[in-house]
């Protein structure tokens, strides 16, 4: 099961990773959904266990310099495929302004965000969203658009169809799960299809917030992934990226499921301490992207993945921008 939730509260792993990088005296450790919400935190066994471990990564990460993998970790130039502009629908946002959100970007050596809209999940005129999109990634030029569709809208064809032409977007994403459609729904082929006769990408987003934060009138259950090695059976050559993905959907190991396909995973919501090292038993580097989930997540608990993992010079040149940069011009 996912921990991570929006407004910045992730598991506590991710959580106490992400706090360390910002405070350099181990006393003032706290659990970072307290600091976000401005609670002092309950005395219970998640609490307990998130802040021994925070103090026990404070102390293997805190003295002395870095090592040399994190050192290129901190220094590498990244191209984050997972980003987001607009308003969380029932929760403020950290660096929701996308001027804000530009400025931490470029600060953490990011030089190209793939930005769709927040407003893509609940809107119906994304004809507007993706206009908006495009008038703002204008203005920012470490932005790159990429479009909402949502193929169960009429004249879904259309939205599609201006993000490539009217646009010049390289890609677009998708939430099914917002909008009522599954990955075996005959709309998501002929997307697929439409897809590829424009050279877009098609990113997936799984997850957007975890189930037990949802509020009771906006519950959406994570896309069931099970449906997709046939969807791309049917459609070969769809270029398919999975953001907020989980290890098991549909009661398939996600993993062994896309084992056989060219399928590429964000880091987003890979967990666990040196969660990439783990992901890379499973996963070639070529098939892993760099993905934050700003400003919902904290983009220093993206980061702080990199750095607290032995990634060699290949590796992590692949993950951090060379995969993207790949897969845009396939």
């Amino acid at each position: 099961m996912q921990h991570s939730h929006p407004a910045n509260l992730e598991c506590a792993g991710t959580t106490a990773l992400s706090h360390i990088a910002t405070c350099r005296d181990v006393s003032k450790l706290r659990p970072v959904a307290a600091l976000q919400m401005g609670a002092e935190p309950r005395a219970t066994r998640r609490i307990f266990i998130r802040n021994g471990l925070a103090t026990a990564l404070a102390g293997q990460l805190l003295p002395g310099a870095p090592t040399p993998a994190a050192a290129a970790a901190s220094a590498a130039s990244i191209t984050d495929t997972n980003a987001y502009l607009d308003r969380w629908p029932i929760r403020n946002l950290p660096l929701a302004e996308p001027s804000s959100l530009a400025a931490k970007l470029i600060s953490q050596n990011v030089t190209e965000a793939w930005v769709s809209s927040l407003d893509g999940l609940l809107h119906k005129d994304l004809a507007g969203v993706n206009a908006r999109t495009a008038e703002t990634c204008a203005r920012h030029p470490v932005f790159r658009p990429i479009g909402a569709i949502n193929p169960s809208l009429p004249r879904w064809e259309d939205d599609l169809d201006r993000c490539a032409t009217k646009h010049a977007m390289r890609g677009i994403r998708l939430h099914p799960n917002y909008h009522g459609y599954k990955l075996d729904d005959p709309r998501f082929l002929e997307l697929l299809k439409l897809a590829m006769s424009h050279r877009l990408f098609v990113q997936i987003a799984c997850v957007m917030e975890d189930e037990r934060t949802q509020h009771p009138l906006l519950r959406v259950a994570p896309v069931d992934l099970s449906p997709l090695p046939k969807a791309l059976e049917a459609v070969p050559g769809a270029r398919i990226m999975l953001l907020n993905w989980q290890r098991n959907s549909g009661g398939k190991p996600t993993l062994l499921m896309l084992k056989e396909t060219n399928v590429l995973f964000d880091l987003a919501m890979v967990e666990s301490i040196m969660g990439i090292e783990t992901l890379l038993e499973e996963l070639p580097a070529g098939r892993i992207v760099f993905g934050s989930y700003a400003p919902v997540f904290y983009f220093e608990s993206a980061k702080l993945k990199l750095q607290e993992s032995s990634l060699d010079g290949k590796q992590l040149e692949s993950i951090t921008h060379g995969n993207a940069a790949r897969w845009l011009h396939g």
